[in-house]
């Protein structure tokens, strides 16, 4: 069983180092093609099940690669920034100085972007692992970086916060799996 990964595409934001969780941005030109890049990726794969999150980048993202079926899951949205939504950290650190999202977590925000500690992320994507486990093949999840960091580290059976040490670039896929019975991560970070 593999588990493949698609992190959406470049959208504005993302180009731009603001935090996105709920905001519901499109793929930028570049992101659009990075999209189509990863066509390679799930090109003549079968996958048991094919998750992507709610937003529009990671919907895109699928249909661009090539998906043709897919089940939308909330579990998937990226992380809620709450008040730290739309904000750079170099922002956040003009008040917080040495502010990180991993080790301080957010603010609550508004009505819509109320926000969320790493470990309710971590819940949610326990959710999505119990899914995983129970496909019975190949799996293909479209979703965003800080969500699928903590979703490595939850599928390695590690605290959510420890998705902080796997860096996760627009655009890109990665793998998770298993040797010898035993949850590792297959690839990471992976350009195409």
């Amino acid at each position: 069983m593999e588990v493949i990964l698609l992190r959406h595409g470049e959208t504005e934001w993302s180009r731009a180092g603001r935090h996105t969780g709920r905001t519901d941005l499109p793929l930028t030109g570049r992101g659009e093609e990075q999209a189509r890049a990863l066509a390679g990726v799930v090109k003549d794969r079968a996958f048991s099940l094919v998750l992507v999150s709610p937003a529009q980048r990671a919907r895109r993202t699928a249909e661009l690669a090539g998906v043709e079926s897919y089940e939308v899951d909330p579990d998937l949205w990226e992380w809620d920034y709450g008040g730290y939504e739309g904000v750079t950290t170099a922002q956040i650190r003009e008040s917080r100085p040495g502010w990180y999202v991993w080790r301080d977590g957010i603010v609550p925000g508004d009505e819509a972007h109320p926000g969320e500690t790493v470990d309710h992320v971590g819940e949610r994507a326990d959710k999505v692992i119990a899914l995983i486990r129970s496909a019975g093949g190949d799996v293909l999840i479209v979703a965003h970086g800080h969500f699928l960091r903590v979703l490595a580290a939850r599928w390695l059976g590690l605290p959510a916060g420890y998705g902080r040490y796997l860096r996760l670039d627009t655009g890109t896929y990665s793998a998770l799996g298993y040797e010898h019975e035993e949850a590792v991560l297959l690839r990471w970070n992976a350009p195409v």
